[in-house]
């Protein structure tokens, strides 16, 4: 006795010859009407739905308000540098602080009266243990960018968090939106006359861009406070580590602090 399966594939193959090429169904559909319903959506794309849209460029956050919140009054209660570096340091709010690869806060170094503030994105092993931001090697290739476009005493630098991410991965928007009321802190208390932000991630937090660091460096544009009472020009550029693996990119880098001096140095026009 043939099986089932064989019993199947031989009928189908008679209809087949006898030119039959469709099946009906029991009941009548009516196509055209049915052609106005959207179909179903699969169980994922659901739930892709009735998630909260991300702007392009970014993923999707966690709500961080309260935490923000936080970080807000802490940072407001800050009168000097010293008490926001304290601030920063006993502030719970940031995962990075307890995932592991951090074992301080980093909060600053430089000038605290500089008329430059260097913003980058977060610090690395280098840094954690020394306690500073930018003293690895790509702080020293900073460093000597600076004395040669004489900067040294001029700068003021900090990053968008102040604990190492593991891995030195790029810190998120939450980890950075979480920071932010101590990073516009410091920037009320240094009161720079503008800021340069150092790669990509920073460059994106602080302006709140979702353009490629290759695209933002070397234009100035302007920063904001959350609450818009404090306004800067900014102007964005590569990160060192960027430029030790792409040495070819160094001249542009150096565009862009002759363009920072240059306007630090322009001469006030007459009131």
């Amino acid at each position: 006795m043939p099986s089932p399966s064989a019993t199947a594939e031989s009928l189908l193959a008679f209809w087949a010859d006898a030119g039959v090429d469709a099946m009906l169904l029991d009941e009548p559909v009516d196509r055209i009407a049915a052609g106005r319903l959207a179909p179903p959506l699969p169980a994922a794309r659901k739930a892709a739905v009735a998630a909260p849209a991300a702007s392009p460029g970014r993923p999707a956050q966690p709500d961080v308000s309260g935490v923000v919140a936080q970080a807000r009054e802490l940072a407001a209660a800050a009168q000097d540098l010293e008490a926001l570096a304290a601030a920063i340091a006993a502030f719970d709010g940031c995962p990075l602080k307890f995932e592991g690869s951090a074992s301080q806060a980093v909060f600053s170094r430089g000038d605290p009266a500089a008329p430059v503030m260097v913003i980058g994105e977060g610090p690395g092993a280098d840094e954690d243990r020394q306690g500073a931001p930018f003293v690895g090697r790509a702080g020293q290739m900073l460093d000597k960018m600076f004395a040669a476009a004489g900067l040294t005493d001029r700068v003021f630098i900090t990053n968008t968090v102040f604990w190492r991410p593991p891995g030195n991965r790029t810190p998120t928007p939450g980890e950075q939106a979480v920071c932010a009321p101590f990073v516009e802190r410091a920037i009320a208390l240094v009161k720079p006359q503008m800021l340069l932000l150092v790669g990509g991630a920073s460059a994106k937090a602080m302006l709140k861009k979702d353009e490629g660091i290759l695209s933002l460096r070397g234009r100035w544009l302007e920063w904001r406070s959350a609450d818009g009472a404090l306004e800067l020009p900014a102007l964005p550029t590569l990160h060192p580590a960027f430029l030790l693996r792409q040495p070819a990119a160094k001249k542009k880098a150096w565009a862009d602090l002759l363009t920072l001096t240059e306007r630090l140095d322009r001469p006030e026009r007459p009131q």
